[in-house]
């Protein structure tokens, strides 16, 4: 299943600030942005404290132009205040946003807003399209998507990509890095960002690793490991690269350990000049 809506329509139920950039530029130059992959648990700490303005100090803090966050809530419980923290994180940063709604359920009462959870992409860029695309899952599995957006990064087209993969089947997690590497393509500029829920040694992993760049393998130092937080030991979050783009560096960000129970991972990369 696609969903797709007017951007306009979301910044006005959001309420969002926006940033445009006014730095004049060739549109045939290269275009180096910094971007972010970080799984927030709707906010909720180590210390199990819900703070969405400590995941928005992190945010800030690393510099992302962009920020592919999963486990957003969207009025989707009293864990999170019934708040749209998508739209709170775009208000408090100043970013435009879009949110991709893998749980979207009736509202609790009449006149209250759907019940939702799934991911967000956050950008100082403005944001030309999107759309949100359901993987395939099994019964037993939450429904996981593909959220993307293009993005105007100073008169070039960038696709940004933000996946959440399935917890403990990897059966899907399998099916569904197919159906990224189909649902992508040769789509250029290309960055995805993620959850993937696999370490890189796992045959969904070599899916992604046999089409696209992997930004820490190419241009990270360590181990990479983003959880658990407060002792990280596995690297399951990433950040990867299509043609056309080059990592110039990638670092797992340890400045609040305890904002989430993971590591936020972000990578500088450059969209190199058109042919």
């Amino acid at each position: 299943m696609r969903v797709r809506r007017w951007l306009a329509a979301l910044m006005a139920v959001c309420g969002v600030m926006t940033v445009t950039s006014t730095t004049p530029a060739s549109a045939s130059g290269a275009r180096p942005f910094t971007v972010l992959s970080f799984n927030i648990h709707h906010a909720q700490g180590t210390d199990g404290t819900l703070d969405l303005d400590r995941i928005a100090r992190v945010i800030r803090e690393s510099g992302a132009d962009v920020a592919g966050l999963q486990e957003v809530d969207r009025h989707y419980s009293g864990r999170s205040d019934w708040a749209d923290q998508a739209g709170e994180l775009a208000r408090r940063l100043g970013y435009h946003v879009v949110f991709g709604a893998n749980i979207d359920r009736e509202p609790p009462e009449p006149g209250k807003p759907r019940v939702q959870y799934g991911t967000a992409i956050l950008s100082r860029y403005p944001i030309r399209d999107w759309d949100n695309t359901y993987l395939a899952r099994s019964p037993d599995q939450e429904q996981r998507g593909l959220l993307h957006a293009e993005l105007d990064v100073r008169g070039v087209p960038v696709h940004v990509y933000d996946t959440h993969l399935a917890a403990s089947s990897q059966t899907d997690r399998i099916a569904q890095t197919r159906q990224l590497v189909e649902l992508i393509g040769d789509t250029r500029p290309a960055v995805l960002v993620g959850d993937l829920n696999a370490l890189p040694d796992a045959p969904e992993i070599a899916t992604l690793d046999e089409t696209f760049t992997d930004a820490w393998t190419a241009a990270g130092t360590g181990s990479g490991a983003t959880y658990p937080a407060e002792d990280a030991d596995r690297r399951i979050d990433y950040v990867y690269v299509g043609e056309g783009v080059r990592p110039v560096w990638t670092r797992v960000l340890t400045t609040d350990p305890g904002a989430s129970d993971h590591l936020p991972v972000a990578a500088r990369v450059v969209v190199e000049p058109a042919r």
